[in-house]
């Protein structure tokens, strides 16, 4: 339905992986570094970010960290 987000609809639980990339965004770390971090290439930490945004309204590196704020163990 248009104007509805995907967190909306209830599809808004992250994997294991995306909830430890937007653990490192709210700790502050840049995508070169999540990806030295995780053992992953910049593109695929982009991925994860696009996917957590798809998951919940998050348009903004500040909504990323405020997400990570509020997530436990979603």
């Amino acid at each position: 339905m248009p104007g509805h987000s995907v967190a909306e609809s209830g599809s808004t639980s992250l994997s294991p992986r995306e909830r430890e990339v937007l653990a490192h965004i709210g700790a502050g770390f840049t995508h070169h570094q999540i990806a030295r971090r995780l053992g992953i290439s910049v593109h695929t930490v982009g991925t994860y970010t696009r996917r957590i945004r798809a998951k919940h309204t998050a348009p903004t590196l500040a909504d990323l960290v405020r997400l990570s704020l509020t997530q436990d163990g979603c």
